[in-house]
């Protein structure tokens, strides 16, 4: 599973092959920073001279699904499997929207 963030900027060349910002809001409007190498996000060659923000996602995985009390479904994921991301407070589990998420790419 993927959850759909944007890269807003790129923050260092080293290590190589470069670090990158990426963003997303919870579902109580919160949001949150995850610093990653580029390639945990995109399949895209990013540098300081690529245009930011863009759309990206991050590999998650699924540990509930429910409705809330406005009927929207949402969904409790952890960023910690499959890739070890946490965000920029050493946070890995969120509570999103499903409609964030998307099907894993297969390789």
């Amino acid at each position: 599973m993927e959850l759909a963030v944007q890269i807003v900027r790129f923050v260092s060349d080293d290590p190589q092959p470069g670090i990158v910002a990426c963003e997303f809001v919870d579902v109580d409007g919160r949001r949150h920073t995850l610093i990653d190498k580029w390639p945990m996000c995109s399949s895209k060659l990013l540098d300081a001279h690529s245009v930011y923000p863009q759309p990206a996602t991050i590999r998650c995985e699924e540990l509930a699904r429910w409705q809330d009390t406005a009927g929207q479904e949402v969904v409790q994921v952890t960023l910690d499997r499959p890739d070890g991301i946490d965000s920029t407070e050493g946070l890995s589990e969120f509570v999103v929207l499903s409609t964030q998420l998307s099907p894993a790419d297969q390789l």
